[in-house]
């Protein structure tokens, strides 16, 4: 989501460093911590033999933790579009692309996914519950579509973690060649 600077003051770190605004960079972290733990129960429950109570069990808490990262990033957006965001440090036009593109996709992929888990639930006579609350189902109990869904879900995870690994690389990038403390606008 390439949102234009807004000209809301960012905070300006001790040493000069315009940052973002505190909740967006508590945002930042607690969404990617909760993604990685999401991601890593997620590839870890696919392996486990249909009927185990405790694949039940992580399959719901995978399902709360989703929609709980996905209502984080609504609120991650509103945020972003108030508080907006500090400016990029000088770089190639290319890298300016490449890092808007990147994190557009993070977000189409922090929405798709769990949108469509969500509605590839609602396509099973089990649905989604929220933290124990059910929430409204969407379909009937129909495995063609279910599959469809869940189709889009995994190739969304796989995406999102090819994008996460380029997101890393490139901040990584920023703060051991570039050394142009990029990284220092997201750090707590």
């Amino acid at each position: 989501m390439n949102i234009a600077h807004s000209s809301a003051a960012p905070l300006e770190a001790s040493a000069g460093v315009a940052r973002y605004s505190p909740a967006q960079i508590v945002l930042h972290w607690v969404i990617g911590l909760a993604i990685i733990v999401m991601l890593g129960i997620g590839l870890y429950m696919v392996g486990l033999p249909k009927g185990l109570a405790f694949k039940s069990s992580l399959i719901n808490f995978h399902k709360s933790l989703g929609m709980t990262v996905f209502l984080l990033v609504l609120i991650r957006i509103v945020v972003r579009l108030v508080a907006g965001r500090p400016p990029l440090p000088p770089m190639q036009a290319w890298q300016r692309a490449a890092a808007s593109t990147t994190q557009g996709l993070l977000y189409v992929a922090m929405i798709v996914m769990p949108l469509t888990g969500y509605v590839g639930s609602s396509f099973n006579k089990f649905g989604t519950r929220f933290w124990g609350i059910p929430l409204p189902m969407w379909g009937w109990d129909d495995p063609a579509l279910r599959k469809i869904f869940f189709t889009v879900h995994t190739v969304s995870a796989w995406i999102l973690i090819g994008l996460i690994l380029l997101h890393v690389a490139g901040a990584l990038k920023h703060q051991l060649i570039d050394r142009d403390r990029l990284m220092q606008r997201m750090l707590p």
